[in-house]
């Protein structure tokens, strides 16, 4: 591998996520890659989140248009493919915070969908059916299937759409993977996080400190600390947007774009 391309994501100019951008810049060190910015801003967020949106016909992911400019940018420098490890959260117990408990239905149903519709919009349309599949013993979930069926789909499905619109091929090696035996899930809730893959890591690098796992960085909070909040029909007109996080405010303006879209009201 030594002498192969790596990119990773710089924002703010570098001083959003240092801890990452640190962690990327000895990593391509002690494996003597070449090691390549991706700067970025909110105005490559928002012409990435045209194109993909456009293309999947549907609201994106946050992420979704900083992996589209990374592949854009790779492409330019004529990377024909590039490797990715998005499936290794799904498959070892990455997505702590999903897994953090033996969720009741209304609980779960609430942690994911992140954004109460009904607090949002005048007319939202009910998706609790979605869930219903998974329903067990009354008031519980099986979360684990779920996970594996819809989420897995949707995790892909940004990668698989941002690449997609770039015209760029990528590799995840982890989707052929399968653990043979089910996630030890009291690990995963103490502390333990993809804790087949950290022990793998300490025995080929002892030497390299085993990093926390955290989640893709994108600085949503500093993206809308002065939006207003959204303004269409569909909307309330009573939405208190202070009172959002910076990703569920990411979530109203991705809609609302997507709507102004549908009714080419963007260029």
């Amino acid at each position: 591998m030594r002498g192969c391309d790596a990119y990773t994501f710089r924002f703010l100019g570098g001083e959003y996520g240092r801890e990452e951008l640190e962690r990327a810049e000895y990593y391509a060190g002690y494996y003597g890659l070449e090691l390549h910015y991706v700067d970025i801003t909110w105005d490559t967020v928002e012409r990435g989140l045209d194109i993909c949106m456009r293309a999947k016909c549907a609201p994106v992911h946050s992420i979704e248009p900083q992996i589209y400019q990374a592949a854009m940018q790779a492409k330019a420098d004529g990377i024909g493919i590039m490797l990715v490890g998005e499936s290794s959260d799904l498959v070892f117990g990455g997505m702590d915070r999903l897994l953090s408990r033996d969720w009741d239905f209304d609980g779960f149903m609430k942690r994911y969908i992140f954004t109460d519709p009904e607090k949002v919009l005048v007319d939202p349309v009910p998706v609790r059916d979605v869930f219903e599949r998974y329903r067990r013993d009354g008031d519980g979930i099986d979360f684990l299937s779920f996970m594996d069926d819809i989420f897995s789909v949707e995790s892909s499905g940004s990668y698989m759409n941002a690449f997609a619109c770039a015209g760029m091929d990528y590799y995840d090696p982890y989707a052929r993977l399968k653990m043979s035996v089910p996630l030890d899930l009291y690990r995963v809730r103490h502390g333990e996080p993809k804790y087949l893959i950290r022990e793998l890591m300490k025995k080929k690098y002892p030497e390299i400190p085993v990093p926390e796992k955290v989640p893709m960085p994108r600085p949503v909070d500093s993206y809308f600390a002065g939006w207003k909040g959204p303004v269409r029909p569909e909307f309330r007109d009573d939405i208190d947007i202070q009172a959002f996080s910076g990703n569920q405010k990411w979530q109203l303006y991705c809609l609302e774009r997507f709507l102004d879209i549908n009714e080419g009201k963007t260029v």
